[in-house]
């Protein structure tokens, strides 16, 4: 099949002026995960872009967001479905950073990296597979586009679970990084809410009758922070703590926010199991008080295999023969939907949308000219995987 895979490379020459245009079309329509609107304009440009022979389209609706998109080819028979998935939505909320913009080689707009260009690399990759022997002659592909990847993927992850199941091998279209460098490992993610309860009572005329929630807070907030250990990747940071009603008033209530990064789904439970260990520990020091823990594990993280390293250096020689780099990247602290699928046993690698810098600011940025290389390189690898 490596015919098939140069044919389609061949293709894809000449055509970043249509690529662009997608791309554009896509970055003008603000798509922040809260705005369901502009997220089904988005899922209703991919769906035109997205039609083809061999390729069928699924709308899973969503509670609250953007409708959620599952594509499918039958593939051929006897081979292992290749999984591809990606995110239509945006951090920016309408207003806040707006348009597509040229600027020399680059590209800047809300998205354009993270990750509307990973959706448009994809697209034409298969475009240019259709064109070059039909999607048929390939492995079955799995195409997920959810609408709430950057809140976690609440509903997403069980779209993409229940899509890929059995597929051999997953490839997410994420920010591309500095040198091409494939993502192997991501830290997993987590949230903690612990809600400190005391006494309420006047600090000067009934000190002795109030049970402090803050000081059993803060005690919480001493153990946990200490939890962190950067030579195993662990990070606890409490981010915000509220409570309390004035200076004279000794406090009946306090919450704390605690965001927890992790390599390892073990780390990640033992992570929730000392923190509710460490509640019962401050609030047996502070009599008349307890703490309440909820929250946990959000996103296992992407841990690196023997499978999702021979994905790697596999994918990585057809981005070297499209003339990109193909070197590893470092261990990545957030998450993305390559945990979900790592998560379900199936090799995954991440980054391999087009190269760029300055996701989730207004100073996001693509170098174009990666557009078609990246096609390239996703071209190969599927008519690799064909036999």
């Amino acid at each position: 099949m490596r015919e098939m895979g140069e044919a389609a490379a061949s293709w894809l020459v000449g055509r970043l002026g249509e690529m662009e245009e997608a791309l554009a079309a896509l970055v003008e329509v603000n798509s922040w995960t809260e705005n369901a609107e502009g997220g089904r304009k988005v899922g209703a440009l991919l769906r035109e872009q997205l039609t083809m022979p061999g390729l069928q389209a699924e709308v899973v609706p969503s509670k609250r967001y953007a409708d959620h998109l599952v594509f499918r080819s039958q593939g051929k028979a006897g081979l292992e479905p290749v999984a591809l998935v990606g995110h239509l939505d945006t951090v920016f909320p309408p207003g806040k950073f707006e348009g597509y913009r040229r600027d020399g080689a680059l590209r800047r707009g809300p998205g354009v990296l993270d990750m509307k260009g990973g959706l448009v690399v994809i697209t034409w990759a298969l475009k240019a597979l259709a064109a070059s022997g039909g999607l048929e002659r390939l492995p079955p592909l799995r195409l997920v586009v959810v609408s709430d990847e950057e809140v976690g993927s609440p509903e997403g992850a069980d779209v993409i679970r229940r899509a890929i199941a059995g597929a051999g091998a997953c490839l997410v279209f994420e920010s591309g990084r500095a040198g091409d460098a494939i993502i192997t490992r991501r830290k997993g993610t987590g949230m903690a809410t612990a809600v400190a309860h005391g006494k309420a009572a006047h600090a000067g005329n009934a000190h002795q009758e109030g049970a402090n929630a803050l000081w059993v807070l803060a005690r919480f907030v001493d153990r946990v922070q200490q939890f962190t250990d950067y030579p195993r990747g662990i990070t606890v940071n409490v981010g915000k703590v509220t409570g309390g009603q004035g200076k004279n008033t000794v406090p009946d209530h306090g919450v704390a926010e605690v965001d927890l990064r992790f390599c390892t789904r073990a780390d990640g439970e033992e992570l929730v199991r000392r923190f509710r260990q460490a509640a019962e520990e401050a609030a047996a020091g502070v009599p008349g008080t307890r703490i309440e823990v909820s929250g946990g594990v959000a996103r296992e993280p992407l841990e690196r295999t023997e499978a999702s390293a021979a994905l790697m250096a596999a994918y990585g020689t057809c981005a070297h023969a499209s003339g990109l780099g193909h070197g590893e990247a470092a261990l990545v602290g957030g998450g993305s939907d390559a945990s979900t699928s790592s998560s379900m046993g199936i090799p995954s690698i991440d980054g391999l949308g087009p190269r760029g810098k300055g996701f989730h600011t207004v100073d996001e940025f693509i170098e174009v000219d990666t557009l078609i290389p990246k096609a390239q390189a996703l071209v190969r690898y599927l008519a690799s995987r064909a036999g």
